[in-house]
């Protein structure tokens, strides 16, 4: 039997999270949706969850940026996964990667290009590949986005295609 390590899941809010409001027409957070995203998938892995913020990744702060960095260096995990918003991912995940007290430990950012609760939404599939890979791959800052994990510090979001790309493989 395979013991799997417990994982910290730190919710920062994000698309993924947005809900639509009715009487305004826009999105909006209302909760986190991470616990019926979960019971949705019958998720069964040891996971801690701790809400940091529920915003949009464009209006994240550097101050904000230092919360993400400290519950990250704060927890007793090694194993983290973290949702974000896609518009500012990898600016975070630069920032994690900066902080050589994280050296050990293995961190996934995720997100989704459309909300959880607006239906056809990557949600399900870009946090089951972070939750999946968390524990399988190497200590560093990854993004596991459109099927992916791809190494932060060699990933961008493509605007035109609405993906996440290596830029190492647009070197090769």
């Amino acid at each position: 039997m395979t013991i799997y390590p417990k994982i910290q899941l730190l919710i920062t809010g994000g698309t993924l999270d947005k809900n639509y409001a009715p009487l305004t027409g826009e999105l909006v957070f209302s909760q986190t949706h991470l616990p019926e995203i979960l019971k949705e998938a019958n998720c069964q892995l040891n996971l801690v969850q701790q809400v940091l913020m529920l915003k949009d990744s464009l209006a994240m702060t550097d101050a904000d940026r230092q919360q993400i960095n400290q519950a990250c260096q704060q927890t007793n995990h090694t194993h983290i996964v973290i949702t974000h918003g896609t518009d500012t991912m990898v600016k975070t995940a630069l920032t994690l990667i900066k902080n050589t007290d994280l050296a050990n430990k293995t961190i996934v950012l995720t997100g989704a290009m459309r909300p959880f609760k607006l239906g056809s939404s990557d949600a399900l599939f870009n946090l089951g590949s972070a939750l999946s890979s968390v524990t399988l791959i190497p200590a560093g800052v990854y993004i596991a986005m459109n099927g992916q994990v791809l190494e932060a510090s060699q990933v961008v979001k493509d605007t035109t295609q609405g993906i996440f790309v290596s830029t190492k493989s647009a070197r090769s």
